[in-house]
């Protein structure tokens, strides 16, 4: 069967039966469709008839509600790697089922969507096999009145890979009559990091928009909010967040008047606004809620209605993630993995494979070397170079004692490094003097080490290097890792292990290149927050993906055999 980018899934299977066949009409649809699935719910539309095909508004009730809950999740459990976003524009408020000029078609005009689909499913139950190319038909039409899709839209009926349910009951008329309805507003607010959207997110955003019927508020948080996040050097940029956000949201509901605005403080327009009227808020944030509306009632100001909506489990948590479906656990999963892909860098030659780690004062870069060496990598220390470049007889000694006086050398003519330390602390020029002296002469050292590997027929290097990127090394190596921890973590790791104070300890780390820019150049980031035994996961996942890449790099690029 062909794999497509993007697809669209129209589901008909009736409201009641629907939520049984969610798991296995999203893993077969996953079979098709790699990156983006778009699902247009239209519970018992009969794809069996042309002329019964057609678009039509369907009521905005709790089980849609329930429904979108359970799609987000079920697809987080057996298709995690699809973009999934329910379309909303078809489904409106019991009291407005007519659309704008009393219109009863939802699109009087295909709407346009971010990714045009290029296949669309069904899970429509054939009642014989001879239906299969009128369905299709009836599918493709269907579609292409709904969305602009891509040319040559290719359909795939689903329901011959389902099993039947146990006791399935075909669509009666007047279901979703009787169905609960679903209260809306005019104005609805909601507030979140929106950190790579995932499944919670988009079931926060979905229902969200159900209940809005003009304008939605959100905010995302920003600076000091995102202060004691997990691993928030790896948050997406605030651009990016509100990127992604604006063309979900575009996506699932165009007809909405959305304002996102950055939040600086926990509530953000959500005290002031007169007009909203609901906040959509989890079992875990519905205390939030309730401070909004103290402080909205300090204000002067009506409270909102609290719409609270369930927690998505996790199926896929670790030991150090959240049990909910969660940003902080999605980005603990990127430890180890590629972030950024390598540049392509022809004047290396191949073999070694040259890694440089790099990472702040107290980061476990050094361990996280170690652990490398073990699993089969030629370690080079740079920073034990560095003190060679020191000795007497070399040229950076000489160097040095010629740019800051005999007054450093210790009775035995070695350069005391405390007293050369004491001259350039805190004065950059004359830091700079220093390093534009050493690490030149660190770099041929290390460019001597490389080549010895490469000598003996070694496959990887890694480059154990502090100022890696300060230095400008990065082009002596093949990919950039970085080890980071939590600076609070860091001064404490520092204090124990050099007896300095915390003032002293915070002074080296500021003298270092801050852990989000370092992560900015990052291939691969690792981080040792947590027991060893999950720094060695780490590291091993990260050896085991960059074995993954070598293999495949040795596929297209074959090593030339030595003369």
């Amino acid at each position: 069967m062909s794999v497509f980018s993007t697809g669209i899934l129209v589901l008909t299977t009736p409201l009641h039966t629907l939520p049984l066949r969610i798991a296995p009409v999203l893993s077969s649809a996953a079979q098709v469709v790699e990156r983006i699935l778009y699902v247009h719910l239209h519970p018992g539309l009969n794809l069996g008839s042309v002329s019964q095909a057609r678009p039509a508004y369907i009521p905005a009730v709790a089980d849609v509600s329930s429904l979108i809950t359970r799609l987000y999740s079920n697809a987080a459990d057996v298709c995690g790697h699809l973009d999934v976003r329910v379309l909303l524009t078809n489904i409106r408020a019991q009291q407005c089922l007519l659309g704008p000029g009393g219109a009863s078609s939802p699109f009087p005009s295909p709407q346009t969507l971010s990714h045009s689909p290029e296949v669309v499913l069904t899970d429509f139950a054939l009642q014989d096999p001879g239906q299969s190319p009128v369905v299709a038909k009836c599918l493709q039409k269907y579609a292409g009145h709904c969305y602009t899709c891509s040319p040559g839209l290719a359909s795939v009926l689903l329901h011959s890979q389902l099993e039947p349910l146990v006791n399935e009951v075909e669509q009666e008329g007047g279901e979703m009559a009787q169905a609960e309805a679903l209260q809306t507003y005019s104005d609805v607010v909601v507030g979140g990091t929106f950190d790579r959207l995932h499944g919670a997110h988009r079931t926060l955003l979905n229902v969200s928009c159900l209940l809005t019927n003009r304008r939605f508020l959100i905010g995302v948080c920003d600076q000091d909010l995102l202060k004691n996040k997990v691993l928030k050097e790896l948050i997406e940029p605030y651009s990016l967040r509100v990127r992604r956000l604006r063309e979900f949201l575009q996506d699932i509901k165009p007809s909405l008047q959305y304002e996102i605005v950055p939040l600086s403080d926990p509530f953000g327009p959500s005290v002031t606004d007169p007009q909203l009227q609901c906040i959509v808020v989890s079992e875990e944030t519905r205390k939030g809620g309730d401070a909004v509306n103290k402080k909205r009632q300090e204000n002067g100001l009506p409270t909102l209605v609290l719409h609270e909506i369930q927690l998505l489990k996790d199926a896929h948590h670790s030991e150090i993630e959240e049990e909910k479906i969660s940003s902080s656990s999605l980005r603990c999963r990127l430890l180890g993995t590629v972030l950024n892909s390598p540049e392509d860098k022809p004047h290396l030659p191949p073999n070694p494979y040259i890694i440089g780690l790099t990472g702040g004062s107290g980061s476990g870069k050094s361990s996280i070397a170690g652990r490398l060496e073990a699993l089969g990598a030629v370690r080079i220390d740079s920073d034990q170079l560095g003190h060679e470049t020191y000795c007497p007889g070399t040229a950076a000694y000489q160097k040095v004692v010629m740019e800051f006086g005999t007054d450093i050398l210790n009775e035995d003519k070695t350069i005391n490094r405390r007293c050369l330390g004491r001259k350039v602390f805190g004065n950059t020029a004359r830091l700079k003097a220093l390093t534009d002296i050493v690490w030149p002469e660190i770099a041929l050292l290390v460019k001597q080490k490389i080549q010895q590997a490469r000598v003996e027929g070694k496959q990887v290097c890694v480059v154990d290097a502090a100022v890696l990127l300060e230095a400008g090394w990065t082009d002596m190596v093949h990919e950039v890792w970085v080890a980071m921890i939590p600076e609070e973590e860091a001064v404490s790791r520092i204090t124990a292990r050099d007896r300095v104070s915390v003032e002293d300890a915070r002074r080296r780390l500021q003298s270092q290149w801050p852990t989000v820019q370092q992560v900015a150049h990052a291939n691969v980031v690792l981080c040792t927050l947590w027991e060893p035994d999950i720094t060695q996961k780490q590291v091993q996942k990260a050896w085991d993906l960059l074995q993954e890449r070598l293999n495949q790099r040795g596929k297209v690029h074959p090593t030339p055999p030595l003369l």
